[in-house]
């Protein structure tokens, strides 16, 4: 029953962790238009 009570306990925290996180949203920002490189440029 300890077992089952724990499960409860910690299920309510992370779903209001996660009402909190969406209440907040997301930061405001820009992400940079430069794509990252994936591949290694050629030497000369």
């Amino acid at each position: 029953m300890r077992a089952l009570a724990a499960a409860a306990v910690g299920l309510a925290a992370a779903l209001a962790l996660v009402l909190v996180l969406t209440a907040i949203g997301t930061p405001g920002g820009e992400t940079s238009p430069k794509p990252l490189l994936t591949t290694v440029p050629a030497h000369p």
